[in-house]
């Protein structure tokens, strides 16, 4: 005979004699915990002195970054959800004692109050994890990655554009005074021309359009002249205006976003597309360690060469001291950088482009006639070509980057290539070979060569892979954080300081 099920008893409708507390439906070890701690023991007295005095009393922004922080950590991301579960979530109601602000009290307070502050916030709490032994902030990974920023992907502006359009009313101001002086010359007239047609400024540009149509009152013009000078006083120094703010808010980049100024369009690896698409966004740089968030930055250049040197000079304004070691990808391997890592006496193990087709061609016969392989005589500064004909020096000259930084080229030539039997498989140039070497560049690759290949070197260049790009792999699938939900560089900067705290304290409370 079958037995009967046994339910469990529903106690929905049973009072109690004294109300639960919050305390007990949370576990010791409950990342809540973590947070309520870790968060209680950091100053936010640069937060506090931004609140003013007087009128109705204000939410504590302790309990507000709590909130926040937590928050981030269970991947909710809008105000509006965090003021829906402050009222429904068991873990939030504990965390804020009672307290329910409405979702504009939040995003004003995550805007405004912690810009430009957060970061403090955040070295503080690096150095609380760093003191518990999770992490070592003197041997850091590095890395990037894109993160696409809340603007319109298809409302955009290039730096060559605004050139074009500016070189384009240049030449049609240009082109109206050619049709002024052929009118003029009909009647035997000299019209004064004015000063200059540059399309820079817009007052010059309204003042020549005033010229050519002074030039031409009480004449015969041509009705699509006229049409076109109408619109060009009508639109031209409203034009030129917008290029120069536009310009101006894109500085060195080659472009913004028309939504979010701050950002510059970059390609992207999770293309919506799936057609190498550009997209808005922000290169997020990343110090790490044991796979903890140590330092992160936002810049708004595609290339991770450039950002490294002020990724570094943040890590040291956060804390005091520049890192003992140092290990990055070939993306950040160039002068400018080995130099700056050599002048604040960091052991680098960076990576430089073609390292690995270096390793590759170790295995391999290299090639005979690459610069590399000629031979250099130091004491009378002479390079050797193939058949052993001497290079001596030419000369140097100085190369800046985009960045300013200044290299010295030095380059050697033979005196006579004409006839030599290996001059095909040598070089394609007309005249005789002609070879530039960066003697600073080759001397700091030939140091980061002898780290990179070191035993340590190998560890070090393993370890990276799972270290800091493991923290990426986690913000942008587990905590689904593939795109900003601020605009601006600094309110940008505060949700990615939020998106790594979050991150730390969540590894951190998994640890214990």
């Amino acid at each position: 005979m079958k037995a009967s099920p046994v339910w469990k008893t529903n106690h929905q409708s049973q009072l109690s004699l004294l109300p639960p507390s919050y305390d007990d439906f949370i576990p010791g070890h409950h990342p809540v915990r973590v947070v309520n701690t870790i968060i209680d023991q950091v100053d936010i007295s640069s937060i506090e002195r931004s609140y003013k005095g007087g009128g109705t009393s204000s939410y504590h922004p302790r309990v507000l970054l709590k909130v926040l922080i937590y928050a981030y950590l269970r991947n909710l991301y809008s105000s509006r959800k965090i003021e829906q579960a402050l009222g429904e979530n068991v873990h939030f109601m504990w965390l804020s004692g009672g307290i329910q602000p409405d979702h504009n009290t939040i995003a004003n307070f995550r805007s405004g109050k912690l810009k430009r502050k957060f970061k403090k916030i955040f070295n503080q709490v690096v150095l609380l994890l760093a003191a518990q032994g999770a992490l070592n902030i003197k041997d850091i990974y590095v890395d990037g990655t894109k993160i696409e920023a809340n603007a319109n992907r298809y409302t955009f502006v290039w730096g060559k554009s605004i050139k074009t359009s500016r070189e384009r009313i240049k030449k049609q101001l240009k082109e109206l005074w050619s049709y002024v002086e052929t009118v003029c010359a009909e009647e035997e007239q000299r019209p004064n021309e004015p000063d200059n047609f540059e399309a820079i400024d817009p007052a010059e540009v309204a003042k020549a359009i005033d010229n050519i149509n002074r030039a031409l009152e009480g004449k015969k013009v041509d009705a699509k002249v006229r049409q076109k000078l109408n619109y060009a006083k009508k639109n031209w120094p409203g034009n030129i205006a917008k290029y120069n703010r536009q310009q101006a808010q894109m500085g060195q980049r080659n472009s913004i976003s028309k939504t979010d100024p701050d950002a510059t369009f970059m390609r992207m690896k999770d293309d919506h597309m799936q057609n190498g698409q550009l997209k808005p966004g922000y290169n997020f740089l990343a110090s790490s360690s044991n796979q903890y968030l140590t330092n992160y930055t936002l810049g708004q250049t595609t290339a991770d060469t450039t950002l490294l040197k002020d990724h570094l000079e943040d890590f040291i304004d956060g804390y005091v001291e520049p890192p003992q070691i140092l290990t990055a990808d070939a993306g950040f391997g160039s002068e400018e950088n080995y130099t700056d890592l050599e002048n604040k006496g960091i052991e680098a193990f960076v990576k430089y482009n073609y390292f690995h087709k270096e390793q590759k061609q170790t295995k391999e016969q290299p090639n005979p006639f690459h610069s590399d392989q000629l031979y250099y005589n130091k004491d009378t500064d002479t390079y050797y070509c193939p058949m052993g004909q001497a290079m001596p020096n030419i000369g140097s000259y100085k190369k800046g980057t985009k960045t300013g930084f200044e290299q010295t080229i030095t380059r050697y030539q033979a005196l006579n290539c004409k006839g030599c039997p290996l001059r095909s498989p040598c070089h394609k140039a007309k005249d005789n070979r002609i070879i530039e070497r960066n003697f600073n560049l080759m001397r700091l690759k030939s140091k980061a060569r002898a780290l990179l290949t070191s035993q340590r070197g190998i560890e070090k260049r393993k370890q990276r892979c799972w270290d800091v790009e493991a923290i990426f792999g986690n913000i942008k699938q587990n905590m689904n954080f593939k795109r900003f939900m601020l605009r601006g560089l600094d309110k940008v900067n505060v949700e990615i300081g939020l998106i790594a705290m979050a991150h730390n304290l969540k590894k951190y409370s998994l640890a214990l």
